[in-house]
């Protein structure tokens, strides 16, 4: 039985230390993500992400939203990065993501965050969007576990994750919470200018499994690490839903907990794309949750009659 987060490891072993150099070189000329920008971040209108090399955080707080094993009876310590790498037209966080609404901060108020969070009671730390400032965020997790912080971390991001920064990530990052939004190279690109994610991703999500595998809870329901799969169902696109499901159940697991989401609702940018701009119809839902039933998935929904 998993009984401890999995960086505490590291830091006794001095290992820590050398996964935050790494990741600060891997921004020098920036890399951090598969944009591949090779730019410096001091001027952060040069990289897709408009991420500076600063940390900024938009909010942290005790988050009672998430899937209940995140969630559970204190809530998750959320952690909500600015910018994103990703920056999808149909973004629910646009102010966040796409302008970087949010507080500039020092690591080391960052570290003195998360072990409120850990006072409060919170039952782990959970990073969103997190890829472009791994660096920061590891380092703060190095600080704050020198002052005691002890409880998991949840690394909840697009699914548009470098490789290498993942698996520097190995025995760092406890709980992995990726979307995997498309197989379709066609949608990826259209609505993410990014027609290599469905590529990326299957690599990402096959990396975080052989790390963590299944989602582990404790005896109150509580994940303590693993692999959770989110899934944001989009208007014409069951198909695509299918695919994915699809490659869950064959090249991770039937044991994966996949969360198939029906919130997606329309934005002022998806206006300008007629085919997504309305929200999914309940037969969607009803298709996409009845094909994974059929493929021996179990995880994370409940068959709705």
């Amino acid at each position: 039985m998993y009984n401890y987060p999995s960086y505490l490891e590291l830091l006794q072993n001095g290992e820590l230390v050398s996964r935050v150099e790494s990741l600060y070189a891997m921004m020098q000329n920036c890399v951090l993500c598969p944009r591949l920008c090779n730019k410096n971040r001091g001027d952060g209108s040069k990289v897709i992400c408009k991420a500076g090399d600063e940390l900024t955080v938009s909010s942290a707080f005790a988050h009672y939203g998430e899937e209940p094993e995140i969630t559970g009876f204190s809530g998750s310590g959320t952690v909500f990065l600015s910018h994103c790498t990703l920056r999808c037209v149909f973004c629910q966080n646009f102010e966040i993501s796409h302008i970087g609404n949010g507080e500039i901060i020092p690591v080391e108020r960052l570290a003195e965050i998360l072990m409120e969070l850990q006072n409060l009671g919170c039952h782990n730390i959970n990073f969103v969007t997190p890829t472009h400032f791994s660096p920061h965020l590891v380092d703060a997790i190095h600080k704050a576990a020198l002052k005691g912080l002890s409880i998991p971390i949840v690394w909840n991001s697009s699914g548009y994750e470098s490789i290498d920064v993942i698996r520097l990530l190995d025995g760092i990052v406890d709980i992995y919470m990726p979307d995997m939004k498309f197989l379709d190279e066609t949608s990826s690109r259209r609505y993410c200018k990014a027609p290599d994610y469905p590529d990326v991703a299957k690599k990402v999500l096959i990396e975080m499994n052989r790390q963590v595998g299944p989602l582990e809870v404790d005896d109150r329901g509580i994940a303590r690490r693993g692999l959770l799969v989110r899934h944001l169902l989009m208007p014409g696109h069951l198909a695509d839903t299918k695919n994915i499901l699809e490659f869950i159940s064959s090249k991770i697991s039937v044991n994966t907990y996949v969360n198939i989401m029906d919130q997606y609702r329309p934005v002022q940018n998806t206006k300008r794309f007629s085919e997504i701009d309305h929200r999914i119809t309940r037969e969607e839902y009803l298709g996409a949750i009845e094909y994974a039933s059929r493929l021996g998935l179990y995880k994370g929904f409940e068959t709705v009659p």
